[in-house]
């Protein structure tokens, strides 16, 4: 019986453990197939941006035809991502302009451009700048370029060097795609010789190059290693891998290599800007020296009050902070004048290198010409205001972009550059009370002809002779101009060579009108100040002949020599200034042979343009 009973009490106890044990079973199973079915599906399913994925059904070739495809077609992508900035930019624009655009549109006519004016601040001692007068078969990427960096992608451009040790950059990309195969090609068993290959080859030229950054310290026998790695990645190319991984781990390192050229890219543009807005170090020498020299000798310091106040003599200005650049736009001019007897210079600077300028000037002659150095400080105080600057400004230069839509599909874009009178110009009534009429030169300029004809020009009721830039009109720049009245058709005028007619200047009271439209625009915080210049003049610049100066030789690689030859003045407006290293170097043998090299105080300072 107990037999019995004992017997029949099992089966019932063993069915139940057979039942756990399917259940465990089963969710093992379970648990496997979940994690397996998920990671099917990510493959499927997810893929790096930009990339469309093929099917699963794929041949090898077909996947290592895609990779190569992959491997030409990655590139540089900014001059895209600036277009498609632009491009954005015309879309978000009001909807009364959209409306303007696309009844233009319709009608066949071209869509208005949109107006990017940069101010590039006071200009102590340098300037923005350029290609304004480019030919018309430039790059559309370096007109973009432009648009964002502005004369730094030019002088890359000119600058650019031929491609050294091209044998480790070669080196450097087989690294590159080497290393995007070998994750893919390890995780095949039947490719053990080639993941060895592969390994040994990434771990060689790895060893290589840490120990060799250009092709002269390369080993001898490069080229036989060059040439198995090229082999060992063209047998990886024939290999069925995963396209994914491949295209995912090239994506990797092309961002990383994206980002790092992006940034050296601004790094060089800052580095660019830095340079050209900061005195070298031989032209700061230089300003000490003759200061110091100034306290301990001035025996020779003679003053002619006579000759300065004499409205019959001819009387040029210029506002500088630098020495050399000073006296090459005098000594050009007395150089080039029939009767130098008759000029006086007056140069207006500030109160740090007031001393250094008086000792030069004083201690070199220019024929029978005269140099007058004035302190521009004292007088700053009675006209500016707290909506002004209280320091010496020099003329402002603008860099004016120009881009718009021509049609769905076509994009143009142009630069221009002009230069305006400052805030300390409007002073010039005041300090030179006893004048009736001056000329007044930029410090970056080069004279080539005589002037004195500029004396007996007959500008009837204007105020100011200048060269008009009609490429740029006020209605162009109008949202910098804020609400004021102008007519939108006027040219812009450069400051560079200017006649000034103080009488005239004084009688319609154009200093008080222009603090004015300054108060104006600061006060309803509208437009820019530094542009109240080209309203000031409205209608009162006399309209110089365009041979009179030639402009761009600060930022125009493609200007002509029979051009500058013919111009009576050289403007060398722009951020490459003759007296930096970043200069044109063609233009500078027209500058450089106004300065003696033998002066002692250029040699003890090195200063060599």
């Amino acid at each position: 019986m107990k037999g019995g009973g004992g017997g029949g009490g099992v089966g019932p106890a063993k069915r139940r453990w057979r039942f756990l044990a399917v259940g465990v079973l089963f969710l093992v199973v379970l648990s496997m197939l979940v994690p397996l079915g998920f990671l099917l599906g990510l493959h499927n399913g997810f893929h790096s941006a930009g990339f469309v994925p093929r099917p699963h059904t794929t041949t090898s070739g077909d996947r290592s035809n895609h990779v190569d495809n992959l491997v030409r077609k990655l590139g540089p992508t900014l001059p895209k991502d600036i277009l498609k900035h632009y491009v954005n930019e015309a879309k978000n624009e009001t909807s009364s302009a959209n409306a303007t655009r696309k009844s233009q549109k319709k009608k066949g006519t071209p869509v208005p451009p949109q107006v990017v004016l940069q101010p590039l601040g006071k200009r102590n001692i340098s300037g923005d700048g350029g290609k304004a007068g480019m030919k018309g078969g430039i790059d559309e990427g370096l007109r973009l370029c432009e648009l964002q960096y502005g004369s730094y992608c030019i002088w890359h451009e000119e600058n650019r060097e031929d491609m050294k040790d091209s044998m480790v950059k070669k080196l450097k990309d087989q690294l590159f795609v080497a290393r995007a195969y070998y994750p893919s090609v390890a995780k095949i068993p039947a490719q053990n010789a080639l993941t060895r290959d592969l390994r040994q080859n990434i771990q060689e030229l790895e060893r290589i190059l840490s120990e060799s950054t250009t092709d002269a310290d390369l080993p001898p026998e490069i080229q036989k290693k060059s040439e198995r790695m090229e082999a060992t990645i063209a047998k990886s190319k024939s290999v069925t891998t995963d396209c994914h991984n491949v295209d995912k781990k090239l994506r990797q390192i092309f961002d990383l290599t994206e980002d790092e050229a992006n940034f050296h890219m601004k790094q060089s543009a800052f580095l660019y800007q830095l340079a050209v807005q900061t005195m070298p170090k031989s032209q700061h020498c230089l300003s000490m020296r003759l200061t110091v020299e100034y306290f301990r000798d001035n025996s020779f310091d003679q003053e002619l009050p006579v000759k300065y106040s004499d409205p019959t003599l001819q009387h040029y200005v210029i506002f500088s902070t630098n020495v050399i650049a000073s006296t090459v736009v005098i000594n050009s001019t007395v150089m080039h004048a029939r009767d130098s007897m008759n000029q006086v210079f007056h140069v207006l600077t500030n109160g740090q290198n007031y001393y250094a300028m008086k000792h030069w000037f004083l201690g070199n002659t220019f024929k029978d010409a005269i140099v007058e150095v004035l302190n521009i400080d004292p007088f700053i105080p009675d006209f500016y205001d707290k909506t002004t600057p209280s320091h010496l400004n020099l003329p402002t230069e603008f860099r004016v972009s120009f881009h718009g839509i021509n049609n769905a599909s076509a994009m143009h874009s142009r630069t221009q550059y002009i230069s305006i009178f400052s805030h300390s110009h409007y002073l010039l009534p005041e300090i030179f009370k006893n004048l009736e009429k001056v000329v007044v030169l930029d410090d970056d300029v080069v004279v080539q002809q005589d002037l004195s004809t500029l004396w007996s020009l007959n500008m009837g009721q204007k105020v100011m002779g200048a060269i008009q830039i009609c490429s740029v009109r006020l209605g162009q720049v109008r949202s910098y101009l804020g609400e004021s009245n102008f007519h939108k058709n006027s040219c812009t005028w450069m400051s560079g060579l200017n006649v000034i007619d103080l009488a005239r200047w004084r009688k319609l009271g154009i200093s008080e009108t222009h603090w004015k439209l300054v108060k104006e625009q600061v006060s309803k915080k509208e437009g820019s100040a530094a542009l109240a210049s080209l309203l000031t003049f409205q209608d009162l610049i006399y309209a110089l002949d365009n041979d009179w100066v030639l402009s761009g030789l600060g930022h125009d690689y493609e200007l002509s020599t029979q051009s500058i030859k013919k111009a009576a003045v050289l403007h060398y407006n722009g951020n490459m200034k003759p007296w930096l290293e970043l200069g044109i170097p063609k233009y500078k043998v027209y500058w450089r042979k106004f300065l003696n090299p033998e002066n002692q105080f250029l040699n003890e300072c090195n200063v060599n343009p």
